[in-house]
C-alpha cells in the first residue's frame, strides 16, 4: 500500500482491544479471533464521526425530520450517478432500517401467494431463512464452482427454478459470500431468463461500495435497461462500505412507477423504522466519505492478497479464489476433512467463522478479513494447526 491518512498503524487493532470494544463480533465467542459477522474492524470515517458528535452537541435524538429525510435521498441518488453511473432521482429512494426489511417488504409487497423465492447458493445466510418466515418456498440453486474455487450462476438453474410460476430471485452483487463481482454479460443473461418468465428480483447491492479490484466495476442490475428496471426492487445501505450496521439506515431503490404506487401506502411505516441518526450519518458516508472508503478498500485489498498467500502456503488442498468484492474470503475446507468448520474451528483453532452449512454449502467457512493484517495471519495459523496439527 501506499502511504494512509487513517491506516498507517494497526496496532490499536490487536485481538485483545477488539475484545474491550465490546462489539459482537469480538464478544459473542470469548476467547477466539472474530472473523464471522461481517462488520470491520477499523471504526468509521471522520465525516461520520463528527455527524455523531454533532448530534450528540445538539441532542438531536428524536424523530426524523422530514429536511434530513429528504437529505439522505438526494445524497444516495448522488452516489449512485457518481459512482455507478445511475441516475435515479430521491424520489425512487425509501430509506429503511436495513437490507433483510427491504427484502421483507418485497415479499410482502411483490410476491404472489405460492410462488417461490430463488436463492442462488452459496448465500447470504438469513436469505435461506427469512423467507420462510412468510411461508414461501425457497428454491435453492447451486452455483458452478471451476477448479480454481471461482463461481458463476447456474443459468440454467435459475430458469428451471422460474419456470414453473415465476417467482422472486435473490441477485446477490458483490456475491456474498463468494466474493464475485457480476459482469455485465452475466447481468444480462439474469435479465432475460427473469423477463422471459415474468418473475423479479430482489437485487442485495449492499457490498457495491467494496470493489477490491481496479478492473472490476459494480454495476447495479437495474441501471442495465428499462426491463430490468420494471422487475428489479434493489437494496443498499451504508453499513457495509462505512462499517455503521448498528446506525440502521438502508435504502430501497424502486425503479418503476408500478412499484413505486404498491409502495406508496406504505412508505411512512417503514421511512418511520429507519434510525434518524444513521439517516444523517448516510449523508456524511456518500458525501464526504469517499477518501476514507477509498483507504480502507486498500487496506481489504492487502488483506486478501495475505490472507490468499497464506493459505497456499499452510493449507495447500484448501479450495480459494480472492474475492472481487466484499471482505469476505470463502474456503472450501472439505478436503482436511472438516464437514462443520464452524464449530471445529471455533474449538480448535479458536477462530470465529461463519460455516457454510448455514450458507448452503456444508464443508466451507466465510471469513471476515475486515482486520488487522497480523490478525488475518493468525486466522490462517490457527486454521492450519488445528487441521493438520502442526
Amino acid at each position: 500500500m501506499t502511504s494512509s491518512t487513517y491506516f498507517d498503524d494497526f496496532s490499536a487493532y490487536t485481538a485483545t482491544n477488539m475484545a474491550q470494544r465490546g462489539s459482537l463480533k469480538w464478544t459473542a465467542f470469548p476467547g477466539t479471533i472474530g472473523a464471522w459477522i461481517a462488520e470491520m474492524d477499523f471504526g468509521i470515517s471522520p465525516a461520520i464521526a463528527e455527524t455523531i458528535r454533532a448530534e450528540v452537541d445538539k441532542g438531536a435524538f428524536g424523530y426524523l425530520p422530514t429536511c434530513a429525510r429528504d437529505d439522505a435521498k438526494a445524497a444516495t441518488a448522488r452516489w449512485h450517478q457518481r459512482r455507478y453511473g445511475w441516475d435515479i432521482t430521491p424520489e425512487q429512494v425509501c430509506l429503511f432500517p436495513d437490507v433483510l426489511t427491504v427484502l421483507e417488504a418485497t415479499i410482502l409487497h411483490f410476491l404472489e401467494p405460492g410462488q417461490p423465492v430463488v436463492v442462488p447458493t452459496p448465500s447470504y445466510m438469513p436469505f435461506l431463512t427469512q423467507p420462510k418466515l412468510f411461508k414461501r418456498e425457497i428454491i435453492e440453486v447451486p452455483g458452478l464452482r471451476n477448479e480454481a474455487g471461482r463461481y458463476t450462476l447456474d443459468l440454467d438453474g435459475i430458469d428451471a427454478a422460474l419456470a414453473t410460476s415465476g417467482g422472486l430471485l435473490i441477485l446477490c452483487n458483490p456475491w456474498n459470500p463468494v466474493g464475485r463481482v457480476l459482469t455485465r454479460e452475466e447481468l444480462h443473461a439474469v435479465e432475460a431468463i427473469v423477463d422471459k418468465h415474468g418473475a423479479r428480483v430482489f437485487a442485495d447491492e449492499i457490498h457495491g461500495p467494496v470493489v477490491l479490484d481496479s478492473e472490476r466495476r459494480h454495476i447495479p442490475y437495474a441501471s442495465l435497461s428499462p426491463t430490468a428496471a420494471s422487475h428489479t426492487i434493489t437494496a443498499t445501505s451504508n453499513s457495509k462500505g462505512w462499517n455503521i450496521p448498528g446506525l440502521k439506515c438502508a435504502q430501497m431503490i424502486v425503479s418503476n412507477d408500478r412499484d413505486a404506487a404498491e409502495l406508496d401506502e406504505w412508505i411512512q411505516h417503514y421511512e418511520h423504522l429507519a434510525s434518524p441518526l444513521g439517516v444523517k450519518c448516510a449523508v456524511a458516508a456518500y458525501d464526504a466519505s469517499d477518501d476514507w472508503l477509498a483507504e480502507v478498500t486498500g487496506v481489504l485489498r492487502a488483506n486478501r492478497d495475505l490472507f490468499a498467500a497464506r493459505l497456499a502456503e499452510a493449507l495447500p488442498d484448501a479450495v480459494h479464489a480472492p474475492a472481487e468484492g466484499t471482505y469476505l474470503a470463502w474456503v472450501d475446507l472439505r478436503p482436511y476433512g472438516c464437514e462443520h468448520p464452524g464449530t471445529y474451528l471455533r474449538e480448535q483453532a479458536k477462530v470465529a467463522i461463519n460455516d457454510g452449512e448455514d450458507c448452503g454449502a456444508p464443508g466451507h467457512a466465510r471469513i471476515n478479513l475486515a482486520m488487522a493484517p497480523d490478525n488475518c495471519v493468525a486466522v490462517v495459523d490457527r486454521m492450519a494447526g488445528a487441521l493438520t496439527g502442526e
